[in-house]
């Protein structure tokens, strides 16, 4: 039962993953790119976090602490260089 349910989230970010995609690509302002390079890194730690409960493997959760500190640096560093245009001051 466990294992039907992991595999239906999975398509489910999967899908999830595709759309934040197609709203990277196609956003019509900075803003919603940002947002959805943040959605994806978040769907992504979800993807690999269900994967580590299929392998049973601790390894993956700390993949996927990995991308959660890159991730929040990331958008914090996008943000910011979108309100002044300049990272470092």
């Amino acid at each position: 039962m466990l294992k039907i349910a992991i595999l239906i989230a999975s398509v489910l970010v999967c899908i999830a993953l595709v759309l934040c995609l197609w709203r990277l690509f196609k956003g019509p302002d900075m803003t919603d790119r940002i947002l959805a390079l943040d959605t994806l890194y978040i769907n992504s730690i979800a993807l690999i976090i269900l994967l580590g409960l299929h392998h049973g493997s601790a390894m993956y959760y700390e993949g996927a602490l990995l991308i959660a500190m890159l991730g929040f640096v990331s958008t914090a560093a996008l943000s910011k260089y979108l309100l002044r245009g300049d990272i470092i001051e």
